[in-house]
């Protein structure tokens, strides 16, 4: 613990942090000497990653992608803050909220705090490949198969809920690490407890991660650090944090679990088999990064060049095995990978060490690998963020035969649908603008603006006011929505974004005017729809909001 290269600040951190008297405590190696280093090098690649998003965000701008449908419902969400939503936990909201008011209302602006997850999810890369025992050139990479990640790209580049959820798991991982390796139990349980309660605010599958986590911790002999008075006081912390979103559904009578179960009734999302869930992985991480975190999760569960590592690919293991399980999404996992890249990052540098860039601790310690990481990445990085116009994605993609991840089973149009719910909202506000002002001021005044989704209803709601139009609350029956009703607006004169025919809409209408009708080309098919003036509703058709209500 004395040599002379050990930095000031790994001694400050390990004297305050790291337990003396316990019999589990183990021997820190060599490479923990370069703390320092270590969050210099993680630093860099962090503004790297952050720089990145900033540089794809403002060239999708320029060629004319705006916002993205989830973006307008998680700023009204934003708007309407409560412990808890429908259809997700109340940190999207309140990051959306944030954002909104430290860097104003703009495209980049509510993205900000989503790139900046993504940045820090790239540092506590570096630190947990630092914690398990790399060097500089196993960090590197690491941190360089992150960044390029398509997944990770996608998901930073836009107001998400899964911007930061990587950043929340990888906290958890981080502290068992450390704990592990002899560090401070008290404080990092502490650390623990409040990444897993906020992270289970932020989505609700944290909750499978930290089950999966304590499976693996319980299945080895490293079990012995869940055996700790400072345990129960992470199980306590969680549950302080958590409790008022519990209240909350209980409060709203499940509602989430209401749309769970209309998602899996309905067939929302696609099913995938064994073989297709599993290369999903190669396409969401990037293939060639499979040779960075599968030997990342065979090296854990060895346990030889990683010691004390098998608890964590158990975590892996078991965590894959459960969401294939239960149908989830394949990108449902990319909250674990960061970890295995660190552990990959190791793995190579191990197999590698007789490299001379290896020997002399370089950063770029795989030049060749990394470049060929670097030219794929580049190639297929318009599947991860629209850096080209819609006509020449089409005509790319189809030359290369790439093809984007089908999630669920609505009918896409020429582009998928992370890219076209990017189209066709200020053609909607524009029509629904332009029949308000046709309407009388008394009319003006209890008009009832109905949208048949939530991302309708926040473009209406959005656009409409940042544009100064003046357009009363939209309303819809999807999700949080409904659950903010009907405003006390008079259902007998309507403006409605709807699927229906005027023929369906003539049943309950004495006078349907089709003022409009969205028909984006790129935008998704079932938002080709028709807009309504709609005046007089008919006796025989009794309006009830409860009937309205559509968690899906």
């Amino acid at each position: 613990m004395r040599g002379r290269n050990f930095p000031v600040f790994g001694r400050v951190l390990l004297a305050i942090t790291m337990t003396t008297a316990t019999a589990h405590t183990t021997v820190i190696r060599p490479a923990d000497l370069t703390l320092r280093d270590t969050l210099r090098l993680a630093a860099i690649f962090a503004a790297a990653k952050l720089l990145l998003q900033f540089a794809l965000t403002l060239w999708t701008l320029h060629l004319g992608y705006g916002y993205f449908r989830d973006e307008f419902y998680y700023i009204a969400c934003g708007r309407h803050l409560a412990w808890g939503y429908v259809d997700h936990g109340p940190i999207v909201a309140l990051q959306a909220r944030l954002g909104e008011l430290l860097f104003g209302d703009s495209v980049f602006g509510i993205r900000v705090l989503s790139a900046a997850a993504g940045s820090a999810m790239v540092f506590l890369t570096g630190v947990i490949a630092w914690a398990l025992g790399g060097r500089r050139p196993a960090q590197a990479l690491a941190m360089f198969g992150v960044i390029v990640c398509p997944q990770y790209i996608g998901v930073h580049g836009f107001l998400s809920m899964n911007s930061f959820e990587p950043m929340f798991w990888m906290t958890c991982v981080l502290a068992v690490i450390l704990m592990l390796r002899g560090f401070s139990l008290r404080t990092w349980w502490v650390v623990f407890g409040v990444a897993a309660g906020v992270g289970l605010l932020n989505k609700p599958s944290m909750t499978f991660f930290l089950v999966t986590l304590g499976l693996g911790l319980l299945l080895t002999k490293q079990r012995w650090v869940l055996f700790s008075r400072w345990t129960l006081v992470a199980i306590a912390l969680i549950g302080a944090i958590v409790s008022p979103h519990v209240l909350w559904q209980i409060h709203n009578h499940w509602p989430t679990l209401e749309f769970l179960h209309n998602g899996q009734v309905r067939h929302k999302n696609i099913v995938l088999g064994p073989v297709q869930f599993f290369l999903a992985q190669f396409a969401t991480m990037q293939p060639v990064n499979a040779l960075i975190w599968i030997a990342g999760v065979v090296s854990l569960l060895r346990a030889k060049s990683i010691r004390d590592g098998r608890w964590l690919g158990l975590t892996y293991v078991l965590f894959y095995a459960l969401m294939f399980a239960m149908h989830a999404k394949d990108y449902y996992l990319a909250g674990i990978y960061p970890a295995m890249f660190a552990a990959g990052g190791i793995a190579w540098e191990r197999r590698f060490a007789g490299l001379r860039s290896v020997k002399e601790n370089r950063v770029i310690g795989f030049p060749v690998f990394e470049t060929v990481l670097l030219v794929t990445s580049l190639i297929i990085l318009p599947m991860a963020s629209p850096v080209l116009r819609p006509d020449a994605w089409v005509r790319y993609t189809t030359a290369l035969h790439l093809h984007g991840d089908k999630m669920e089973t609505f009918a896409t149009g020429p582009l998928p649908q992370f890219y076209a719910d990017r189209f066709g909202w200020q053609q909607e506000v524009d029509i629904v603008a332009r029949t308000y002002r046709s309407l009388t001021p008394e009319q003006q005044q209890h008009v009832c603006i109905f949208a048949n989704n939530y991302g309708e209803a926040g473009a209406i709601d959005f656009l409409g006011q940042r544009e100064g139009l003046n357009l009363p609350p939209a309303l819809s029956g999807q999700n949080n929505y409904w659950l903010w009703g009907t405003h006390g607006c008079d259902t007998n004169v309507v403006i409605a974004v709807i699927e229906d025919t005027p023929q369906e809409v003539a049943q309950k209408y004495e006078s349907v005017e089709v003022v409009g009708r969205m028909d984006e080309p790129y935008a998704m098919p079932f938002e080709h729809k028709n807009i309504y003036l709609l005046r007089s509703r008919k006796p025989s058709s009794h309006f009830d909001w409860a009937d309205e209500r559509f968690y899906f």
